[in-house]
């Protein structure tokens, strides 16, 4: 059965060569043997002599193809469809002695209807290769949720993991205004207080600003040292080399480096500066959503439903995030919703800002911090149809 798949286009152009033969064979067979069954009994209904012959031969054909389209073509493929490795099993090794009696012919047949194509300016392309691909795979994960027929988690989870390999790192890190970072000065004891009061367990080690990592230090080296040697030890003795990468970095490729190197790097922007860092749970959290341990520090959800036509969302949420609630914000320099605010504001956020985007959708500035709108809430049009019935990431409507 597989070899048969390996040389599908051959095996296709087999079935469709017994088709068409088998088509021909009972048209020139069932037309005249219904045309003289059907001649007498429409000459004996009173039609003329001259026009039941003509009459019979038009329902010998109507007949013939009936039963050949029905049982000959639609039966077994809608079987077929119904039972895919079944049907499989047993017509693969007739379909495959077929081929390979009439392989001459075939070969000669699609060598021609090849060369008949290119005359066109068209290039054949193997049924293999117009596989499905992943704007595709989206829609049948969807349609199948929708139709029952896949749990929309299983949908979701499909969808985002189709979805991975259009990021990039800069899409998936963590901005440089969000991080944690210890200073080369610090010592281990100052890293521990950090992962107390953070919860993280990595840090990125500095010299004079961000723009200069000298390393990444790891808790777990931390604590293997007793509390004296730790007010003692500089994080660069702990400090391992740093992994960078640019902030193009496909996330695919990505996953790639932090599961074989190390599980933090440092994203490095188009001039040299550092632009965030991006942890195995960062996209680990892009297929799944947000993970958070008895570790992680309390916050919020990322969107909140809050009224029948609002929501409060963080300022570093995601815009493509937001077209859940049917907010399809428009094209621009921004990622998040904050930088969709700053774009439109011309300056850094403050609280009480309002601005309209797309469709009427209004975004009030409910809390701005560290020079970016940090909470925001989002009001839908009034009488929007917004499909968001439920928050997203574990929110629900507040009470």
């Amino acid at each position: 059965m597989l070899s048969a798949v390996r040389a599908l286009a051959f095996q296709l152009s087999g079935a469709q060569l017994g088709i068409t033969v088998t088509s021909l064979v009972i048209g020139m067979l069932a037309e005249p043997s219904l045309a003289a069954l059907l001649r007498g009994p429409l000459t004996a209904a009173g039609l003329p002599g001259t026009v039941a012959p003509g009459v019979a031969s038009a329902l010998g054909v109507g007949v013939s193809t009936v039963v050949l389209m029905g049982v000959g073509e639609l039966v077994p493929k809608n079987w077929a469809i119904s039972r895919p490795l079944a049907v499989a099993r047993i017509v693969a090794g007739p379909l495959r002695a077929f081929s390979a009696l009439f392989a001459p012919f075939i070969r000669h047949l699609n060598q021609s209807a090849n060369r008949l194509v290119r005359r066109f300016g068209l290039e054949p392309a193997e049924e293999l290769e117009s596989s499905r691909g992943p704007a595709e795979l989206v829609s049948l994960a969807r349609y199948s949720a929708q139709e029952g027929a896949l749990p929309a988690d299983s949908a979701e989870l499909f969808v985002r993991t189709l979805h991975l390999g259009e990021l990039t790192a800069q899409n998936v890190m963590t901005p440089r205004v969000d991080v944690r970072a210890l200073e080369a000065q610090a010592t281990a004891a100052d890293a521990a207080t950090l992962t107390l009061a953070t919860g993280l367990s990595r840090f990125p080690v500095y010299r004079g600003g961000l723009d200069d990592i000298a390393g990444t230090v790891h808790i777990r080296d931390v604590l293997a040292l007793t509390p004296e040697r730790r007010a003692a030890t500089p994080v660069t003795e702990l400090a391992t080399e740093p992994l960078l990468v640019p902030e193009s970095l496909p996330v695919d490729q990505l996953l790639d480096r932090l599961r074989t190197v190390r599980t933090m790097a440092v994203v490095i922007d188009e001039y040299g500066g550092t632009a965030g860092i991006v942890t195995l749970e960062d996209i680990v959290e892009e297929i799944v959503g947000d993970v958070r341990d008895e570790h992680d520090p309390a916050a919020g959800p990322d969107l909140l439903r809050t009224g029948a036509r609002t929501w409060e969302a963080d300022g570093g949420v995601r815009l493509d995030g937001l077209a859940g609630i049917g907010l399809e914000a428009p094209d621009g320099p921004y990622e998040t919703l904050a930088g969709l605010l700053a774009t439109r504001l011309g300056r850094i956020p403050a609280d009480g800002d309002e601005v309209e985007v797309a469709d009427g959708w209004r975004l009030t500035v409910l809390a701005a911090r560290r020079h970016r709108a940090e909470r925001v809430r989002v009001t839908a049009p009034a009488g929007s149809s917004s499909p968001g019935a439920r928050a997203a990431d574990g929110g629900g409507e507040r009470p």
